[in-house]
């Protein structure tokens, strides 16, 4: 092509975590970037997360003297992801990851805190760390974006204003009944949030602190951001990628990428014809709390030049419920909580609850039959829970919206029979199946399941309760139940790339100018998820590969980040 309506060096589709990573250290390597993004907001599905990364062998794990190194964290991979994907893969992520955070936080804006205590999803395994190898965005003051932060993705569940808590106080708010630490935790929460009214400040965090701190990132560096800008086509020229076509203000246009282009554009969570071809049923592309711009349109694109594809049966998941005229509510911490139970069709349980979300939906997935469907799933609580716990938005004790009861949402029975019978299981299934697993509770040892063995398990257990933080006996009316189904954070297949982050073909050849990471991708992590922020981790640091590939290696230094 000779009439390009706009050229620079390198251009980026998608403004989430990995998008801006890559646009920002391209930026400092001293090339012109051009990041554009497909919906009215950025931030992605970045910006509506937890904001977690997990970063093995991170400098604030070497800060707080606990033991990590690239071989222990290479040892837990070969024991979680195997050799689902290739060790080459792997291996970049584990050597680039500490490196990408620690530029970040020595170059950028960005600062990051350890998330203490949040145990990897399988601790027990080889290589596996109890304390966790989780860090966080750390929260940030939305005001310093100016008019920017109005383009920010919201929060799919609307917080007051003022009002902002990281992923660790979070943890500490589920236990505000049980525990000093909950207590203190939430006066802290409360008193912050006050001050942020009194003196205006925009207290942001979770994700949306992490992108916040990006966006103004690229600010500093002066690279633009187009938004309303959804990628039509990709440009190949003498078998490479050389540039894009993006629709903008209402027409098409030609952008050429002299180096490379960067696809950091989602998956296709919002893809329903993609996820029937691809995935097992029953699936649902509104059970997704993906951003909900993320429909598969570079993938696709992708495709068209032959680039291979993998992963694309599976997801980000974790149960999910459904509430009336509301987002989708992605359940973590509940499912932890002693004095519940998840069950089938049939009225028993199937799997460990409070395994990580991952595991528990492919239990779902794997044991849904036509004679016994797990899918929905049914939560099970009795009134100790519900006035003891956090269960989605719900407050310990906070009373129960109506509209939930008449919506179906939530149900409630005096007695477990009458329970059974509104959620059409079996009573005297259901019955059994409690009275089992209030002997298990009361014992402390769950021989079905093994709940409460891990770590894990435990760090959204309540420590007050004894002999096992996540097991008490299901016995004070009245009951509840909702329904579970395999809802997502996001899915997982996507375009095959080496660990140079670039796309390669069902051969294995590459193809020229065009690399890729997040969920544009398939998953360095394979089928597993192995501990929090396996999804922004990789995104980040193989967009930070990406660009420092183009770069030729010429980056900054990284540097030591401030304390």
């Amino acid at each position: 092509m000779t009439n390009w309506d706009h050229t620079t060096d390198v251009v980026v589709v998608g403004s989430g975590g990995g998008g801006m990573t890559a646009a920002l250290v391209a930026k400092q390597a001293g090339l012109d970037v051009l990041l554009v993004e497909k919906s009215e907001y950025y931030g992605g599905s970045t910006a509506l997360s937890g904001g977690g990364l997990w970063i093995p062998n991170n400098y604030l794990l070497q800060r707080d003297g606990l033991d990590d190194s690239l071989d222990k964290a290479r040892t837990y991979l070969q024991h979680t992801v195997g050799d689902r994907t290739p060790q080459s893969l792997q291996d970049a992520y584990l050597i680039n990851a500490p490196e990408m955070v620690k530029y970040l936080a020595a170059n950028s804006q960005v600062r990051f805190h350890r998330s203490v205590g949040y145990a990897d999803y399988y601790p027990e395994r080889p290589g596996g760390m109890a304390d966790g190898r989780a860090i966080e965005g750390s929260p940030f003051d939305g005001n310093k974006l100016g008019d920017d932060l109005a383009q920010l993705r919201p929060m799919s569940i609307e917080v007051p204003a003022g009002l902002a808590f990281t992923a660790s106080e979070y943890n500490k708010l589920g236990m505000i009944t049980s525990t000093w630490a909950g207590k203190r935790v939430a006066l802290k929460v409360g008193a912050r949030t006050v001050v942020n009214m009194l003196t205006g400040v925009r207290l942001l965090a979770l994700g949306q602190a992490l992108i916040a701190r990006l966006r103004l990132s690229l600010k500093d560096e002066n690279v633009p951001l187009w938004l309303n800008a959804p990628l039509k086509d990709l440009i190949v020229e003498d078998d490479a990628v050389t540039g894009i076509v993006v629709e903008k203000d209402g027409r098409p246009q030609s952008i050429h990428a002299h180096k490379g282009v960067i696809l950091a554009a989602g998956g296709f969570a919002h893809n329903q014809a993609m996820r029937e071809q691809y995935q097992k049923a029953p699936v649902d592309h509104t059970w997704s709390s993906a951003n909900p711009a993320n429909t598969g349109d570079a993938i696709q694109l992708g495709m068209k030049l032959g680039a291979k594809i993998d992963l694309m049966d599976d997801a980000w998941w974790g149960p999910s419920s459904m509430p009336p005229d509301a987002p989708v509510m992605f359940h973590v911490g509940e499912r932890s909580y002693p004095g519940a139970i998840i069950v089938n069709a049939d009225g028993r349980r199937f799997t460990n609850e409070a395994a990580s979300y991952v595991e528990v939906v492919h239990a779902m997935y794997e044991k849904h039959t036509a004679e016994t469907s797990h899918i929905p799933a049914t939560f099970i609580m009795d009134g100790r829970f519900r006035r003891k716990y956090i269960f989605g938005t719900l407050f310990p004790m906070q009373p129960i919206p109506k509209a939930y009861f008449e919506s179906g949402y939530f149900k409630r029975g005096d007695t477990l029979e009458a329970l059974a019978e509104q959620c059409g299981l079996d009573p005297a299934n259901l019955r059994e199946t409690v009275e089992r697993f209030n002997r298990f509770a009361r014992a402390g040892v769950d021989e079905d399941y093994h709940r409460g063995d891990s770590a894990y398990d435990r760090y959204y257990g309540d420590p007050t309760v004894k002999p096992n933080p996540c097991l008490a006996p299901i016995e004070e009316p009245p009951f509840y139940a909702e329904q579970m189904v395999p809802g997502d954070l996001g899915t997982k297949g996507g375009l095959v790339m080496d660990e140079h982050a670039r796309v390669l073909r069902e051969d294995g050849s590459v193809i020229a100018g065009l690399y890729v990471t997040g969920n544009n991708s398939a998953s360095v992590m394979g089928n597993t998820y192995p501990g929090a922020g396996s999804t922004i981790g990789p995104s980040m640091t193989f967009g930070y590969i990406a660009a420092k590939h183009l770069a030729g290696g010429k980056i900054r230094p990284v540097g030591e980040p401030p304390r």
